[in-house]
């Protein structure tokens, strides 16, 4: 295994809030259980595969960028899938 990393930049106006955390530690429950996930963010590193507060505590606000790790069997896929969360709007309606 290696570690993948990817940089992302948060595009939901209203940043990383409880709906877009719950999406993405769902995602890795249910998808990419065995992997380790992290999120560097203003020099601060959080494990995320379970806690939706530790992914809120970083304040990843609309324009925010942070790296995301991840480590174990199929680390392609998870980077790919999980950073798009991480990018996506979650928003509605959409403008």
């Amino acid at each position: 295994m290696t570690v993948k990393e990817r940089l992302v930049t948060i595009k939901n106006r209203a940043g990383i809030h409880c709906r877009p955390s719950s999406e993405i530690l769902n995602a890795i429950k249910q998808h990419f259980p065995f992997h380790r996930v992290e999120v560097i963010s203003g020099g601060e590193t959080v494990e995320i595969e379970d806690s939706i507060l530790s992914l809120i505590s970083l304040g990843l606000t609309c324009g925010t960028s942070a790296v995301l790790r991840i480590e174990g069997p199929d680390e392609d896929a998870a980077i790919v899938q999980i950073g798009d969360l991480f990018e996506k709007e979650f928003d509605f309606p959409p403008r």
